[in-house]
């Protein structure tokens, strides 16, 4: 299969959270779409852009093979999470919101994944960490618009985007300092999501714009 190898190499842990961040990104564009009362078709093209939409971007940027037509893996993973949530959930009557702690998950997941990758491709801390946040954020970016919705980045008082800058910082500082890439992924993931969900649970709110009048 030469469409591999044009891929550059990542490690297992890299890949590995690749694979698990497009499957949880998936689901969560089920749930959103399913809110809406999508059809399977609208429900798949919801969860592909959710899932495969923010990496896309971050490759084109960098000039990179787009990793989910280098690796098809990616693609049938998500295919088969979008597929399987949808007919799992049909007949269960969901909270309004629910899609948001698998998407704190797959923020969370896929900002390390981002920013490893960048940093592999021998960016600049800072380049590598905006790459993290763009391939966390701008499937969920996707998703919303498809439905519908305000993005959750651009909602007032939402921890998304600096849950995930932040992780992403941290991931990058860990690794300066000299820790595992490993230890300083789960590190990261951890910080994300301890933000995003900090952030939901006690309203915690960034500053906001208020011109004088």
């Amino acid at each position: 299969m030469p469409a591999l190898a044009v891929l550059p190499t990542v490690s297992d842990f890299i890949y590995g959270v690749g694979i698990a961040a497009v499957a949880v990104a998936a689901i969560t564009g089920v749930l959103e779409a399913g809110r809406k009362g999508m059809d399977l078709v609208g429900v798949a093209v919801v969860a592909l852009a959710t899932a495969l939409g923010g990496g896309t971007l971050r490759d084109l940027l960098l000039d990179r093979p787009v990793f989910w037509i280098a690796n098809q893996a990616y693609l049938l993973t998500a295919l088969a999470a979008a597929l399987a949530t949808f007919f799992l959930v049909r007949a269960v009557k969901l909270p309004p919101r629910i899609f948001l702690v698998p998407d704190a998950l797959g923020l969370a997941l896929f900002t390390v994944a981002g920013t490893q990758i960048a940093l592999d491709w021998n960016t600049s801390w800072l380049v590598a960490s905006l790459m993290g946040v763009i391939t966390g954020a701008f499937g969920g970016v996707l998703r919303d618009v498809f439905c519908n919705e305000i993005p959750l980045v651009f909602l007032p008082g939402e921890l998304y985007v600096s849950a995930a800058w932040a992780g992403a910082l941290a991931l990058v500082g860990l690794q300066a300092l000299g820790l595992e890439q490993v230890a300083a992924g789960w590190i990261a993931m951890a910080v994300i999501v301890a933000l995003r969900l900090a952030g939901m649970r006690y309203k915690m709110r960034l500053p906001t714009f208020s011109a004088r009048e």
